[in-house]
């Protein structure tokens, strides 16, 4: 399959040049579907990382083209990495499917939400203003008003498990901002962001704008945390390195942080609904990207009144699910992204059989080349359990039994995460008390991970800082001045 999808590029992109790394190191990304090299990437480091905020901060500056960019003009040419990445969509999905093992449909589909989330913030370049304000004093004798302005140089360290989507999240509001960026993409799967920088280089964006440094998180990764001349830095992925990202920006520069971590997001299940809908929103809740998603409804709290259908019922939608090679039509999940993400599921699936979970199905790996796992599903799960507290970031769904509201509520609760969560039920007194109470930065009411460019995503406790999407994420890429005129 992989000689299928032609890979084009695999330097690093550094003021719209391809270039090898300073050290000439190199690194490979791996198919993961059938555990094959794809190709040798440039691995970055230190130097490389330098030599590119040298190009964002030369592009950012006052009197670059880039800074004197009309807003308008800056709207045009993200307009036009839209029509880009629409014309190249199938290319852009078949290096997903290639690199991170995500069926061809699923990613097909991020390339379509991804250029729809770039064409939102297409729209916002003109619409990024301050207010006039009432100064407290006499208003013949001042004059006050703020200005919304680009926060600078932003570093930008993303996850594998949406490669595309995550870029079109970053650069969005970055560069409707009129921000500059330096990229780092997760080694597991480098290559759509390789592609997406030739199409930011074909749009027109001047050079310096956007640089994209493949390497590893402990050297490129850690390097842009720390570097002193980068003025924010976001980031998405684990709780772990996120906190390494945000003491190294505190020891660096006090540079501005936004953080979108992990989750372990419940899906609250009352009896009053249709209970082969609840099914299927449950199942695609953790199943889709193979429960490689940060939001996943992974803790799946179903009342006791249905408890034992809904726990057939699940079984039965899991096993007719289709596991094979991901470029295939009929591929309903393919494989993990790599062996170690393959070896902590099974891992964790071996530890709920152990702690006394119900293994009603799955729990084992498919024998064939690649990092391929049986849809799993665990039936009474408790609450004290490994699987129901720790991110499994796999095909693993833990149901687990509930009585009341206000119970479940609590239970829901009690977790060190808050990125995600749902309620399915049909008594809209009761969703609303159950919306207000979830402490998550996402509610879903009878749906799940129903996510859009103009709606804020980001989580509560160690599920992160900050909101990306929306309106709420230009505030991230923007910052805040006051001015006061004294025109007496």
């Amino acid at each position: 399959m992989a000689a299928e999808t032609k890979v084009e590029y695999t330097k690093l992109f550094i003021n719209n040049e391809w270039c090898d790394s300073a050290s000439g190191k190199t690194f490979p990304t791996i198919n993961p579907a059938n555990n094959q090299e794809i190709c040798q990437l440039q691995e970055a480091d230190k130097v490389d990382v330098d030599l590119a905020v040298k190009a964002a901060r030369d592009a950012f500056e006052f009197g670059s083209e880039w800074r004197s960019m009309a807003a308008a003009q800056r709207s045009a040419l993200m307009g036009k990495l839209v029509e880009l990445v629409q014309r190249d969509s199938d290319k852009l999905a078949r290096l997903i499917t290639l690199d991170m093992g995500k069926t061809l449909k699923a990613a097909q589909f991020e390339a379509m939400f991804s250029a729809a989330t770039l064409a939102y913030y297409a729209g916002w370049p003109d619409k990024v203003t301050g207010k006039t304000l009432q100064p407290g004093a006499s208003e013949d004798a001042f004059f006050a008003y703020t200005r919304h302005e680009p926060i600078g140089v932003c570093g930008a360290i993303i996850p594998w498990n949406y490669p595309l989507a995550m870029i079109a999240w970053k650069i969005g509001p970055a560069l409707a901002c009129g921000c500059t960026m330096v990229m780092k993409a997760a080694e597991q799967s480098p290559l759509v962001g390789l592609h997406m920088a030739a199409l930011i280089k074909e749009a027109g964006f001047p050079p310096g704008v956007f640089n994209l440094v493949n390497g590893y998180g402990p050297t490129a990764g850690a390097a842009i945390s720390e570097h002193m001349d980068i003025d924010k830095v976001a980031f998405t992925g684990s709780v772990e390195t996120g906190r390494l990202v945000m003491q190294a920006a505190a020891k660096s520069n006090l540079k501005k942080v936004s953080l979108e971590l992990g989750g372990k997001s419940p899906l609250i299940i009352f009896p009053d609904v249709d209970l082969d809908e609840a099914v299927k929103t449950a199942h695609g809740a953790i199943f889709t990207n193979n429960g490689q998603v940060c939001s996943a409804g992974s803790r799946v709290f179903v009342h006791e009144d249905i408890y034992d259908k809904f726990v057939a019922k699940a079984v039965e939608t899991a096993v007719k699910s289709n596991v094979t090679n991901p470029m295939e039509e009929d591929a309903d999940n393919g494989s993990m992204v790599d062996e170690q993400q393959y070896n902590v599921v099974l891992d964790l699936i071996v530890k709920g059989v152990d702690e006394g979970a119900a293994l009603k199905c799955g729990g084992k790996k498919i024998e064939r080349e690649g990092f391929y796992i049986q849809p799993t599903v665990f039936a009474d799960v408790t609450d004290e359990m490994t699987i129901a507290k720790q991110e499994i970031f796999g095909p693993v769904q833990s149901i687990l039994k509930f009585k009341d509201t206000d119970e479940v509520i609590k239970r829901a609760n009690a977790t060190t995460y808050g990125l995600g969560s749902g309620v399915l039920t049909n008594d809209l007194k009761t969703a609303i008390k159950v919306v207000n109470r979830l402490q998550a930065g996402s509610v879903w009411v009878n749906c799940y991970n129903m996510i859009f460019p103009t709606t804020p995503f980001g989580g509560y406790k160690q599920s992160g800082i900050g909101r990306e999407l929306g309106e709420y994420a230009i505030k991230e890429y923007t910052t805040v001045k006051s001015v006061v005129m004294n025109i007496a």
